[in-house]
């Protein structure tokens, strides 16, 4: 089981794929962007890859369940449907192309969760 709550999903959304696109927020703040997408195998043909990745334009406030902009200036709740817009900033954290289905790409948040608090320390001490 994950500690990751879903707080938004979207079937239409402004991101490069045509599958749905969850958001999961996490205790440390963080927001997880989780979707799939089509690759060309290299033997030929195509497979799906499931993509995670951080939102860099929002943050989440796990014990009260609330989004807000990491713009200093306009630290205001906004509305989950807010997140998936055209202008989004993520970084993709990691790519799965041995997952089957959502159902296994959620069960894996729990080490991503894991991941994405490594590599922000790390991060946060350079330059």
């Amino acid at each position: 089981m994950t500690v990751a709550k879903l707080i938004h999903k979207t079937y239409a959304s402004f991101l490069s794929t045509v599958f749905p696109v969850h958001y999961y927020g996490f205790p440390n703040g963080k927001i997880c962007i989780l979707f799939s997408r089509f690759y060309k195998k290299e033997c030929g043909g195509s497979g799906i890859e499931f993509v995670y990745a951080v939102h860099k334009d929002f943050n989440f406030d796990y014990n009260n369940e609330v989004i807000t902009s990491k713009n200093k200036f306009d630290k205001k709740p906004v509305f989950a449907e807010t997140i998936d817009n055209a202008d989004s900033k993520y970084e993709i954290i990691k790519v799965c192309r041995d997952l089957n289905s959502y159902g296994e790409a959620i069960k894996h948040l729990t080490v991503v969760n894991a991941e994405i608090v490594f590599i922000n320390p790390i991060a946060s001490n350079v330059g």
